[in-house]
């Protein structure tokens, strides 16, 4: 029986998806095999031996200690895309209310009404003020994205539609992430360029180190005069002192994002709103499925997807015997596990070996089950984490 703890309300469906006679799945497992989360908090918490694998089900692992897992030999997943589709709707929603007028519109005519005024002084006050509230509209106008994955994508697709011009930024860009973009994107150098390109910047990069503050008081230097920032990926991206003093000065346009901070709330052209980017019923089981999915085809087959701290790693089964173990990346740990085996008379059919900075991760297929103490030899193998029988 393989148990899986859960943390936060997961989508039913979601778990629904571990079978009631093989997984145990509960809020209260003290040694579980596995862990599925949303949102909940695990940075200072201990996890016991049994753990071998986290999954989170949302697209953010800054609540996990993602390092420390990978001290531990514990695969982190996340499930990248899941929410893609949630996100894009969103800043769909982001462009029109810069672009509008819509939310000083709704704020002023709340005020009206707090008046109690008669209806016809009502409708009076309200033409003879509308133009206050003019806009622009988004058709012709350019967008600029910065990161191309799974949203980003989405995100240029749908602009594209809308009649937008799109120039995109992401030197890490995948093959199959180009695969997705539309050839009317047009690739730019630099952030610099973009910005000085774009009426509209919409922020679709992952919170690490090399993205801290990627908006910041020299960047922003180069945006287009009155440029509409928009920030639905994660709050370190952006410096929000430097924002908040960009739009003081109307060097931006306007702030859009659901990370509301004290030095930009009140800001006028500055809209916040709570961190909602993936808050969609769909959003929320699309990613319980796809935690799940990953979790058991982990405990299951040792296969690796859509992991932030272990290298992807698939290999369909050739035998009804497999054992997968985690080493420390340094030359020769292979070599010897293999003679272990080979000392046992055990041949291995297929087998898989990838590496992802410190850590490497094999997948062996077994003409025969290797027992208990040849697994112990494994173990004692110098540089070697974990081993697991499949």
């Amino acid at each position: 029986m393989k148990r899986v703890r859960t943390y936060n309300t997961i989508a039913t469906i979601g778990l629904e998806q571990f079978p009631r006679d093989g997984y145990e799945v509960a809020s209260e497992i003290s040694q579980p095999d596995a862990i599925i989360l949303r949102s909940q908090n695990l940075l200072e918490e201990a996890f016991p031996d049994s753990v071998r694998c986290i999954a989170r089900a949302g697209a953010g692992t800054n609540n996990v200690p993602v390092d420390r897992c990978s001290s531990q030999g514990i695969v982190v997943f996340n499930t990248p895309g899941a929410n893609a589709n949630a996100v894009k709707e969103l800043v769909l929603a982001g462009l029109l209310l810069s672009s509008r007028g819509i939310v000083q519109g709704m704020n002023y005519v709340e005020g009206l009404s707090e008046q109690g005024q008669p209806e016809p002084e009502l409708a009076k006050a309200i033409e003879a003020e509308k133009k206050r509230f003019k806009g622009t509209e988004v058709m012709g106008k350019t967008l600029g994205i910065v990161g191309l994955g799974a949203i980003g994508s989405l995100v240029a697709n749908m602009a594209i539609a809308l009649g937008m011009k799109v120039v995109g930024f992401d030197p890490a860009i995948s093959i199959e992430a180009a695969w997705r973009l539309s050839s009317d994107v047009e690739k730019m150098d630099n952030l610099a360029s973009l910005l000085s390109r774009a009426d509209f910047v919409s922020l679709h990069v992952p919170a690490v180190e090399a993205t801290h503050h990627l908006i910041n008081k020299e960047s922003l230097q180069n945006a287009k005069p009155g440029m509409v920032l928009l920030n639905f990926a994660r709050e370190q991206i952006v410096d929000v002192e430097a924002v908040a003093s960009a739009l003081e000065q109307g060097a931006l346009g306007a702030y859009v994002s659901d990370f509301p901070v004290p030095a930009l709330m009140g800001q006028e052209r500055a809209i916040l709103m709570p961190h909602i980017g993936a808050s969609t019923r769909e959003a929320e089981e699309n990613c319980a499925v796809m935690a799940a999915q990953q979790i058991m085809e982990f405990l299951e087959n040792g296969n690796i997807r859509n992991s932030v701290n272990f290298p992807p790693a698939e290999l369909q089964r050739t035998t009804g015997s497999r054992l997968t173990f985690t080493n420390e990346n340094v030359s020769g740990v292979l070599g010897h596990v293999l003679s272990v085996l080979a000392d046992a008379s055990i041949n291995v059919v297929d087998m898989l070996n990838k590496s992802r900075g410190n850590l490497a991760y094999n997948i062996l297929d077994l003409e025969q089950a290797a027992d208990s103490a040849v697994i112990d030899k494994i173990l004692a193998v110098e540089h070697v984490m974990n081993v697991r029988a499949l």
